[in-house]
């Protein structure tokens, strides 16, 4: 492995989550409050369950490179840009191809483009959310010149 991110989602979420918790207690109140807080805290136990699946990752290995399900051999992949600020909420909005696959994620301001080299794809570049765009471009570079 030589490079390995988890696209975790917004923080806030959590936080905003915890508002499970006196909803149910005041859904249950007529019943029991006992009972409307512990049904609280076990469905913020389910929402946090769903928060840590929603983490989704970036690898690079010695062959390929995998954003969440979807993987591509290194062979495929042309050159890589780093964009952060304005750049990158441009390559997301306006300046994006309608071919591109996408992988983005909210809270995470940085995106990486990686055209495909591959004649055969229709598909003219990967735009991936990080929170390390130069970083993922440096080792994406790496493995690509390193199994050329």
């Amino acid at each position: 492995m030589r490079y390995r991110e988890k696209l975790w989602p917004a923080r806030w979420i959590l936080v905003a989550t915890l508002l499970v918790i006196p909803a149910s207690a005041l859904v249950f109140a007529p019943l029991s409050w006992t009972l409307g807080f512990a049904t609280g805290i076990v469905l913020y136990a389910g929402c946090l369950g769903l928060y840590i699946r929603a983490g989704v990752p970036l690898e690079i290995t010695d062959t390929e490179f995998r954003a969440g399900r979807a993987r591509i051999d290194l062979c495929f992949i042309g050159s890589a840009t780093p964009y952060s600020g304005q750049e990158a909420t441009a390559q997301r909005g306006p300046e994006l191809d309608a071919r591109a696959w996408l992988l983005l994620r909210g809270g995470v301001s940085g995106v990486v483009r990686i055209e495909i080299d591959d004649p055969g794809d229709p598909t003219p570049y990967w735009l991936v959310s990080t929170r390390n765009p130069d970083l993922l471009v440096s080792e994406l570079t790496g493995a690509v010149a390193s199994r050329a």
